[in-house]
C-alpha cells in the first residue's frame, strides 16, 4: 500500500496533487511546527507583470509562530483576504479558457471563513483533488498515535496505517535515512518531476505556480499534465 505524508499547502503546485494521485493513502502531516517562510499559507498565481504570491494572513506571534503546530495557526479575519484573493484570480486568470468551468465552486469555498489555517487549506486541496480525479484516503497525521521524531515518526505513521511503499519528495533525501526504512520493510521512492508545459496566460513558463493555474488553463485535461 503506497502511502505520502505531505504538510498541508494553499492551493499547492502540480507536483503536490501528483503525490496524490500516486497514494493509496494521503496524510496530512498537520502536527509538526509551523514554517513561515513555507507553503502552508501561500502560494504563486501568474499575473501579466510576472508570477506573484497571494498569501492567507495568520495571527503571528512573532518568533513562537515556528514553534506553534500546523493544526494550531489561526487565520486572521481582521481583512478580508478571502475575497482579495478571488478577486486577484478572477483578474488575472478571467481570459483563461476553463476558467468558467471551476469559477462557481471556488468562489463558494472561498466565502468560507474557518478558524483554523488547515480548515480552508485542506478542504480545498481534497476538492481540487477531487476535480482532478484523484481519490486517496485522506487522513491527518494528528489523528494517528505515532511515536518518535523524523524518520522513526515517519515510519510510525507508515506502520499504523498498513503501508509497505512510501513516496517522498526529493529534498526529503537531506535527512531521511533509508536503512531506517529498509530495516522496516517499507519500500523508499522518491519522486521525480519532470512535467510538460502548458500555455500559459502570461510568458514566459512557471511550473512552480499554483494547481490553479494549471486548471484554469487546461481544464478537464489537467491530469494528463501530471501523471501523464
Amino acid at each position: 500500500m503506497k502511502c505520502v505524508i505531505l504538510q498541508p499547502s494553499y492551493i499547492p503546485w502540480r507536483g503536490y496533487f501528483h503525490q496524490i494521485a500516486l497514494a493509496d493513502i494521503f496524510i496530512f502531516y498537520d502536527d509538526v511546527q509551523y514554517d513561515s517562510r513555507g507553503w502552508r499559507n501561500r502560494n504563486k498565481i501568474k499575473t501579466p507583470s510576472g508570477s506573484r504570491w497571494i498569501t492567507i494572513p495568520v495571527h503571528s506571534k512573532g518568533s513562537q509562530i515556528e514553534h506553534i503546530p500546523i493544526n494550531k495557526i489561526d487565520i486572521d479575519w481582521s481583512k478580508s483576504w478571502n475575497e482579495e484573493h478571488w478577486s486577484s484570480l478572477k483578474h488575472n486568470y478571467a481570459k483563461a479558457p476553463h476558467f468558467s468551468q471551476y469559477a462557481d465552486i471556488l468562489i463558494e469555498f472561498y466565502s468560507h471563513k474557518p478558524e483554523k489555517l488547515i480548515d480552508f487549506t485542506i478542504p480545498l486541496t481534497k476538492l481540487i483533488s477531487d476535480l482532478l480525479g484523484f481519490h486517496p484516503t485522506f487522513l491527518l497525521s494528528s489523528q494517528l498515535q505515532a511515536e518518535g521524531s523524523k524518520t522513526d515518526r515517519l515510519i510510525s505513521i507508515l506502520k499504523l496505517v498498513g503501508a509497505d511503499h512510501y513516496i517522498s519528495g526529493p529534498s526529503a533525501k537531506d535527512y531521511i535515512d533509508p536503512n531506517q526504512f529498509r530495516n522496516a520493510g517499507i519500500k523508499l521512492e522518491y519522486m521525480q518531476y519532470n512535467y510538460p508545459e502548458y500555455t500559459q496566460l502570461y510568458p514566459p513558463f512557471d511550473g512552480q505556480v499554483s494547481i490553479l493555474d494549471l486548471l484554469f488553463m487546461t481544464g478537464s485535461n489537467a491530469r494528463e499534465y501530471i501523471i501523464g
